[in-house]
Order: C-alpha cells, then structure tokens, then sequence
C-alpha cells in the first residue's frame, strides 16, 4: 500500500532534515532564510505541540504506540473501502507521529528547527508574533489533520445529500 511509503517518506525527510540541522547549527542558533520573517532555528522540545507537556516523555512514547496501532489499522480499513483522502491524511499523521517519536524515543526530546515571525500593523496597532518552532513531522500532522477534517466534512455532505434524497423518494412513495 503506498499510503504507508508515504509515512515513510515523511520519516525520512523529517529524519534528514533534524540530522542536517544537529550536524550544522548549535543548539539555539539561527540562520535567516528571509530576513526576520522566516528563520532555521535549532530548538529542542521536550513537550507535545507548543511546549505542553513538558518533560512528558514517556507518557509520548506511550500514547504514540496506541496512535500509531490505530492509524495503521484505520489505513488499511479506508484503503480497503476505496476511500482516498482519508488514508491520505491519515498516512500524513503516521509519519509524523513516528518522525516525532524516533526523537522521543532516543533522546528524549524532539528537534524543531522552522520559526516564523509575523510583524506589522493592524488598525494602528502594532503585531509581533513568533508562531512556535515546528519541524516536517509537525508539518506533516499539520496536512494531514486538514485532509482528516476536509474528509469527515465531505462525508458529511455526503450523508446529508443521501438522506435528503431518500427522504424525497419515501415522501413520493
């Protein structure tokens, strides 16, 4: 199923791109791609997304197992149905879950590395804010919680037309 070399693919471009980070920046140092706006940025998180659950490590790596046993069994499910973007988005959360994991597992901690600032005005007022510091596997969960959401909508939609149509059928009936 290529859904799961998808996950693979994301491991190991989330993978290269936290060991070219490592071998190259100090911890905390910056390089700016464009000017303050977007910078690589070499951090390390002990948390989940934005820092929470700080120093929660094993607790990760726990809830990371039963994520990822339920990602693979939920693929292969909507693989199996037919369905499209549902195993897409999902194969998209499982590679970054284990990008994410691999980190956790050996060190502890996850490498992030893209940071973004947004600065300018508004009505007057003026905005300074960092979006905090992510990686490709973040990325990659990012995407794929999108398509999740763009498909349980879609299969909503879906739902609403057939039950309006059968409902239109019974009432002529």
């Amino acid at each position: 199923m290529y859904y799961f070399l998808i996950a693979a693919i994301i491991i190991a471009v989330d993978q290269l791109t936290k060991w070219l980070i490592v071998i190259n920046l100090e911890l905390y140092e910056r390089v700016s791609v464009i000017g303050q706006f977007f910078e690589i940025t070499s951090h390390r998180n002990t948390g989940a997304a934005f820092g929470i659950l700080s120093g929660q490590r094993w607790f990760f790596v726990a809830i990371t197992i039963v994520i990822v046993a339920g990602l693979i069994w939920y693929i292969r499910k909507a693989a199996h149905s037919g369905q499209r973007l549902a195993p897409l988005a999902y194969s998209l959360i499982l590679g970054g879950a284990l990008g994410n994991f691999i980190d956790r597992a050996r060190m502890g901690e996850v490498i992030d590395f893209f940071k973004f600032r947004f600065q300018f005005d508004w009505f007057g007022q003026p905005i300074d804010y960092t979006y905090p510091i992510f990686n490709v596997a973040d990325a990659a969960i990012f995407c794929g919680v999108v398509l999740a959401i763009i498909h349980v909508w879609r299969d909503r939609e879906d739902e609403h037309v057939t039950k309006s149509t059968e409902d239109k059928g019974s009432e002529q009936a």
